[in-house]
């Protein structure tokens, strides 16, 4: 196993901020379980399904790897990789704080307007673990609904949470009923 200690040397050894995307990407094409660890057949399989036998390769394709989370499919993929990753092992729920630095994470990328209402929103009023299907549903949400949230259908499938932010967003005024 490589464990913290040796997921940052090889951070170090990237010149790579262990807190980057880019090793997240590298995270779900390895399959990790886990974050922060590799098993030794997820770091060989992994290195070896992009086509990596080197250290100056890897550097080499950080920008590429950056690039997949442009393409709509692959950050589909490694948004959902994400959540069994980032959560604690044993644990259904992913950790609050944890699923707020992922989202600013990944939104970064993939930009999504309400981000920050929305971690202030769970911060003040939910200050809960999150569910796998509200992290899934979150995404649908951000690629579906417009930050005007006139698109929006209160009579829609949305998990609860997501309803009581949109009600959160119109009480604070960011949005106003249509």
């Amino acid at each position: 196993m490589i464990m913290v200690d040796g997921v940052s040397a090889f951070c170090d050894d990237l010149q790579v901020d262990p807190g980057d995307v880019v090793m997240l990407v590298i995270s779900w094409h390895m399959k990790a379980a886990t974050m922060s660890e590799f098993s030794k057949q997820e770091f060989s399989n992994g290195l070896q399904s992009i086509g990596v036998d080197s250290l100056d390769k890897l550097k080499s394709l950080l920008p590429y790897l950056r690039a997949e989370l442009k393409d709509e499919h692959k950050f589909r993929e490694i948004y959902n990789f994400a959540f069994s990753w980032a959560k604690e092992k044993g644990q259904k729920s992913l950790a609050l704080d944890t699923a707020l630095g992922m989202w600013q994470l990944l939104f970064a990328e993939r930009v999504w307007p309400l981000v920050d209402p929305w971690c202030q929103f769970l911060q003040a009023k939910h200050n809960k673990a999150i569910s796998k299907d509200t992290w899934v549903q979150l995404l649908d949400f951000s690629r579906t609904i417009v930050p005007s949230l006139s698109n929006y259908d209160a009579e829609g499938a949305w998990p609860y949470l997501i309803d009581e932010f949109v009600e959160y967003l119109r009480d604070i005024g960011v949005v106003h009923p249509c």
